[in-house]
């Protein structure tokens, strides 16, 4: 979790408990667990009043980002958390972020009091707030996650991730592990993050086991379920949407 700076390819599958369970042998033939082997993750995704980044993103262009605070199991005021931007560039990802105290990251994030230090990341989080007209918590994502990595190739990393939450409101890191669920039962989601080409031993067992690339965004889901049940309005040419209510005008 000390890496800062990420670049690679990201394929993602969604997996019913028979794939699951077919697929998890050659995993642990062919990874080791990682150093974090067993996590909860959580999020704040942050978004605009009228929600524009989730909306492109939905719109799947070659160039999409988000900015998230997160944290590895339920944070208090001074543990280390992380301010994350995420940018996919015709499918490939990068991601940037800086390790800060839970309560500095709020101040920065929220308060738009400035960070501890400063740096090129800092900057472009700063770009990023500045470039959208401000920037609020807009969702609270959790899962939870095993992580691999291949025995031979350490760039190669395989997870899983069930009991996957989400909220709209109480956007706070510790406020703990609660809201909807977004998966059914038995379902998990796969991701495969490599520096270059996946390995040929799991492209054969993805083959051999009939499983599939999927698209699967966690923010995603939580904001078209919410969409769908009206807490956000459809966008007007003249307004902004309000949470509440569900215009079709």
């Amino acid at each position: 979790m000390g890496k800062y700076i990420f670049e690679r390819q990201e394929k993602k599958y969604v997996l019913s408990s028979e794939h699951y369970d077919m697929i998890i042998p050659y995993i642990q033939a062919n990874c080791i667990p990682d150093e974090y082997f067993e996590s909860n993750v959580l999020s704040i995704y942050f978004d605009t009043e009228n929600s524009r980044i989730i909306r492109q993103s939905i719109d799947k262009p070659a160039y999409k980002e988000k900015l998230r605070l997160r944290a590895y199991e339920v944070p208090t005021s001074d543990s280390t958390v992380y301010v994350e931007v995420k940018k996919k560039v015709s499918g490939v990802v990068y991601k940037r972020r800086i390790a800060i105290k839970y309560h500095e990251a709020v101040d920065y994030l929220e308060k738009n009091l400035p960070p501890p230090c400063q740096s090129q990341i800092t900057r472009e989080i700063d770009y990023m707030k500045t470039f959208y007209g401000g920037l609020k918590p807009a969702m609270f994502i959790s899962y939870h996650r095993f992580s691999y990595i291949d025995k031979i190739n350490p760039n190669v990393r395989v997870t899983f991730d069930d009991q996957v939450i989400s909220r709209e409101t109480d956007l706070r890191l510790d406020k703990g592990i609660y809201g909807r669920n977004l998966l059914d039962g038995g379902i998990r989601l796969m991701e495969v993050k490599s520096i270059g080409p996946m390995p040929l031993w799991l492209a054969d067992a993805l083959d051999e086991c009939k499983i599939f690339p999927d698209s699967f965004s966690k923010y995603g889901n939580a904001y078209k379920e919410l969409l769908s049940e009206g807490y956000y309005s459809f966008i007007k040419p003249n307004g902004i949407p309000k949470k509440g209510e569900l215009n079709l005008a």
